[in-house]
């Protein structure tokens, strides 16, 4: 076993390479047993294992600053860097992150977890170098799938044209989240399958492999030459126009070849970009036949690859089969997703409406002006997001889509705290940066029977509407408002109380009412108001209530700054209405990956907590 003994990445200069092979198949088995237990990215990784091998051999890191595109490349990275016993927590409370994260470690050069900043911040790591007359290596580690992020090339742009010393290695698997989409996809499709090239090599081969004694060893010499060869056959011209060395295509998982070729571009004066085409899912053989699905998993059965738990209903999955239910009988419908078609659930619309979905990439500003562009031609665009991801398009929402008042809905999935996936992907600002901008419904059902009735709505509007909502949910029952359509700006009250009144979003209405319970067996009457559309407010309702009670409650699964919390400060305020209000969200910080529970309870909105935190504030009024 060489993993265990493996502390930092200098113990790797120590092993051979077929000390090094033995220790890629220790990291796959390692990354399979780990994930299995706790959830993540598990394709991806697995891929990339002789990359990162690689690197770290031929680079000295922390001097050399080794960045990493999101976390779906980075299990083997933190394994290689005294993170064994922390990776056993993996995603846990406590554990290591799944995600490259600068304050876990001196090794993670750069904190992401959202696709096509590794280049950008590694040419920034690089001109600081140039000023203060650094000497160490920058090398960016870039999936095929965020090429279909624009920034990409706004980066690659900008350091080709100014010719800065740095190495981008763009792991080619045909793959980010799903099956890459794309122009650029074609072009390293085209790349990695150059008939002329692999041709010549065959037919070389063929006729040395004859020659007695010499045949053989003639082609290991040629081999050494091969990527002098390619450039012969293979146009990376592309590359090249924008400033850059183009080496490749090399085999991903060639580590003699690989550390070869990392050696070569290290001392090169000029940027470099190394294609190396990997296999997703390699050396477990469910991943290598279904990629896709096991990119992002739940905890699952390693002899079979079937998931060991389901944790309630997908939400997306709701929504998008409904979605595609009501477009049945109407023909203007369509949707869109940014490279998370089964992430999203809107998979199950591709399959029913082929030709009215469109996946756009790793590309969300994109996604939601093409949806404002068909929206002003008659379509009534749909497009499926997950909340952190959302945050990217801002300026589209504002400007595109709102500005013009058009009727694009936007499906927010993982919207409040996601667990695992920790701080880069917590979905707790939408209802911040959403209620900001006019023209705009923002809603938020409880459960998947109000998500459904909120999609048939937004299918009957003429205006932009977002509906917001966790990555899985229940089935809470009718309610009183079962037979009724929804009204946009109506809440619905669950419960009175003549001390206390809660008004909650979304998946907190649930708690909210486990607490009223608790608050009950204290000697304190509390109501509940689903307030599921924060933007309209229901001001009628708010002020008939809230002038009733000694204390109103919010409580939202958001930051409060800017939240439905602030809201309702302010429609009471503007209404006259001097009563104390309790507002509970998620504090002003990052909150780290644990499961959503711990969450939950860590920022007070657990059920209990939320109870506990409105009796000492009753108690001080009394």
């Amino acid at each position: 076993m060489y993993l265990e003994k493996i502390n930092d990445p200098s113990d790797l200069k120590k092993l051979n390479i077929r000390q090094l092979r033995q220790l890629a198949e220790e990291l796959r088995a390692e990354i399979i047993k780990v994930v299995s237990d706790r959830g993540g990215h598990l394709a991806s990784n697995l891929g990339t294992v002789e990359l990162t091998i690689a690197m770290h051999y031929v680079f000295d890191a922390p001097r050399d600053k080794l960045v990493f595109d999101v976390g779906h490349q980075c299990y083997a990275h933190k394994l290689l860097t005294g993170r064994y016993r922390s990776f056993q927590n993996l995603r846990g409370k406590d554990g290591a992150s799944g995600f490259p994260q600068m304050e876990e470690s001196e090794y993670d050069a750069f904190t992401a977890g959202h696709a096509s900043t590794a280049i950008s911040a590694a040419l920034g790591m690089a001109r600081t170098r140039d000023i203060m007359r650094g000497d160490f290596n920058v090398v960016a580690l870039v999936g095929d799938g965020a090429l279909t992020g624009g920034m990409c090339y706004e980066a690659l742009n900008d350091a080709g044209q100014n010719g800065t010393r740095m190495i981008v290695i763009l792991n080619d698997n045909a793959m980010s989240i799903s099956t890459n989409v794309g122009a650029m996809s074609h072009y390293l499709t085209q790349l990695r399958q150059s008939k002329t090239y692999r041709g010549i090599k065959r037919g070389i081969r063929r006729g040395l492999g004859k020659i007695p004694h010499v045949g053989m060893p003639v082609f290991r010499f040629l081999e050494k030459f091969r990527d002098f060869l390619k450039s012969l056959f293979v146009d990376g011209k592309f590359f090249d126009a924008l400033g850059f060395s183009y080496i490749g295509p090399i085999d991903g998982h060639d580590l003699k070849h690989l550390i070869r070729i990392l050696k070569r571009s290290r001392d090169s004066q000029e940027p470099v970009l190394i294609h190396a085409v990997t296999q997703k899912g390699r050396g477990y053989q469910p991943a290598e036949t279904h990629p896709d699905q096991f990119h992002g998993v739940a905890p699952f059965l390693v002899e079979s690859g079937e998931a060991r738990r389901e944790g309630g209903i997908a939400m997306g999955r709701i929504a998008a089969k409904h979605l595609a239910e009501l477009a049945e009988n109407d023909i203007r419908i369509c949707a869109i997703t940014a490279a998370m078609p089964s992430g999203t659930g809107l998979d199950q619309f591709a399959a029913a409406h082929p030709d009215r979905f469109f996946d756009v990439g790793i590309a969300e500003e994109h996604a939601v002006t093409m949806a404002a562009g068909m929206a002003s031609q008659g379509m009534k665009p749909y497009v499926g997001i997950y909340s952190t991801f959302l945050q990217r398009a801002y300026d589209q929402i504002a400007m595109d889509v709102c500005r013009n008042s058009l009727p694009v809905t936007f499906l927010i999935d993982r919207a409040g705290l996601v667990g695992g996936d920790g701080a880069t992907h917590q979905g707790v600002f939408d209802l911040s940066y959403l209620r900001s901008i006019p023209n705009l419904i923002v809603a938020a059902p409880r459960d998947v029977r109000d998500l459904k009735k909120l999609v048939s709505l937004s299918a009957s509007l003429d205006q932009p509407m977002a509906i917001r909502y966790p990555k899985s949910g229940e089935d809470l029952g009718p309610g009183i408002q079962a037979q009724q359509d929804f009204k946009i700006g109506e809440w619905e009250l669950l419960s009175t109380g003549d001390h206390v009144m809660i008004f909650a979003v979304g998946r907190m209405v649930q708690l909210a009412m486990q607490a009223a319970i608790e608050l009950m067996g204290k000697g304190v009457n509390a109501g509940v108001v689903d307030a599921r559309f924060v933007k309209p407010m229901d001001e009628k309702l708010l002020v008939r209530h809230a002038k009733h009670a000694c204390l109103v409650v919010t409580v939202e699964e958001n930051v409060l700054a800017g939240g439905f919390g602030e809201g309702v400060l302010d429609a009471l305020s503007r209404a006259g209405i001097d009563r104390p209000v309790l507002c509970l969200g998620v504090p002003d910080r990052f909150i780290p990956h644990a499961s959503t529970t711990q969450q939950l309870d860590a920022c007070g909105l657990s059920a209990l907590k939320i109870a506990e935190r409105i009796l000492k504030r009753y108690g001080e009024l009394k």
